[in-house]
């Protein structure tokens, strides 16, 4: 197979955020102190040397990519301050951008500004066509309908092709790293599917990647959460994290209950039901369980609490300041439900609320929040190669 040399490969990991690598000579310190490196996963030098030689293709199928939980411990080592840790941040960035079709994952990440323009633009635009409804969630709202002209019908359509193109673009990413990664691994068809043997193993593959590492967290609480100096339970990175992916999953589960719920005509959304109905205590549950780990974040990166919180982008806080004014709203409006008559301010609050949540989910496959897509499949490929 010919292999394609990208000589601009590292200047465009610069504009991402990689620190300048050229300074690395390959002496593999940072390989020999990464704890999750082993035969078929050695990184971050090989990463590294992939874009000093303008191994494009190599680079973005490397299932190592994502593997990396970002310790710092091979940045801590580096005799050169090659800055290797930061290298493969920036690298899942590129990586990103590269994959998914619309190019606007590039331009949040390499000019910043922008970024953050788009972002608000975004959020302003969801929640003013909000304005056309007249009753939101059972908090009853005065006349704000300033686009009341506007046909619902063509406000639902235009949110149903919104959604349809970010499950497009995050589809064809996905694919794009799928056939990036099962070509450079020399994984086959008839290696996950072309037999019973092959389904099982991948089955299992398919377990540890979502169960085990992804929500079960075991290799970063076993292995890049400890060095070299542990932190306190309470702010331990891998707690944090879980916390964080726990409390979204479980907020997305309980907005689905109530999908569910007002399928069976049993009324759940903008109403006052008990505390202890199943979508409100596992909503409760998870909000608190999400704003814990997103606020630890941020306070970690501000007061720079480790080395792995020393480097902060646009594009990291701009998903966590999405995530932290969800959860705060949501319990905003929980207050607002139970205060007997529904308070005029709740309107706004949900308002904004359900603006952040949609600009989350139709950002997805934009800014870090991909990491939801891409870390599970690459941990797919390195469970399945240890099962081989």
């Amino acid at each position: 197979m010919t292999t394609v040399v990208d000589v601009d490969l590292l200047a465009d990991l610069k504009k991402f955020g990689a620190a300048d690598v050229s300074a690395c000579f390959s002496c593999g310190n940072c390989t020999a102190t990464c704890l999750l490196s082993d035969n078929d996963a050695t990184f971050p030098r090989r990463m590294i040397r992939y874009a000093q030689v303008g191994l494009k293709d190599e680079l973005l199928g490397s299932k190592e990519l994502w593997a990396c939980y970002g310790c710092a411990l091979c940045t801590q080592s580096c005799p050169t301050k090659a800055d290797p840790g930061e290298f493969m941040a920036a690298a899942r960035r590129y990586a990103i951008a590269s994959y998914e079709p619309t190019g606007l994952a590039r331009v949040i990440y390499t000019r910043p500004r922008l970024g953050l323009l788009i972002g608000v633009l975004v959020a302003a635009v969801l929640a003013t066509f909000m304005l056309t409804q007249a009753d939101l969630g059972g908090l009853h709202a005065p006349t704000l309908a300033l686009f009341q002209f506007v046909p619902n019908e063509l406000i639902h359509w235009l949110g149903i092709g919104a959604m349809a193109a970010m499950v497009l673009a995050g589809a064809w990413g996905v694919v794009r790293m799928v056939r990036a990664t099962a070509r450079r691994e020399g994984v086959t068809w008839e290696a996950v599917a072309g037999s019973r043997e092959a389904v099982r193993r991948a089955a299992g593959a398919a377990w540890d990647a979502l169960g085990v590492e992804s929500l079960g967290q075991r290799r970063f609480r076993q292995d890049c959460d400890g060095e070299p100096e542990p932190e306190p339970l309470w702010r331990r990175r891998w707690l944090v994290h879980a916390l964080t992916v726990w409390g979204f999953l479980g907020l997305f589960g309980a907005t689905i209950i109530d999908y569910g719920l007002e399928l069976l005509g049993v009324k759940a959304t903008g109403t006052a039901v008990p505390i202890w109905y199943p979508s409100r205590l596992l909503g409760t549950v998870a909000g608190l369980s999400l704003m814990y780990g997103v606020t630890l974040f941020m306070v970690g990166r501000w007061r720079r609490w480790s080395a792995t919180q020393a480097t902060s982008t646009g594009s990291d806080w701009m998903l966590l300041t999405l995530l932290w004014i969800t959860g705060l709203t949501g319990f905003a409006i929980e207050v607002a439900l139970y205060a007997g008559q529904p308070p005029a301010w709740g309107y706004w609050v949900f308002l904004l609320h359900v603006a952040v949540a949609m600009e989350l989910m139709l950002m997805l496959p934009f800014t870090k929040f991909a990491h939801v897509m891409y870390r599970p499949v690459a941990l797919f490929f390195y469970a399945l190669a240890k099962r081989a």
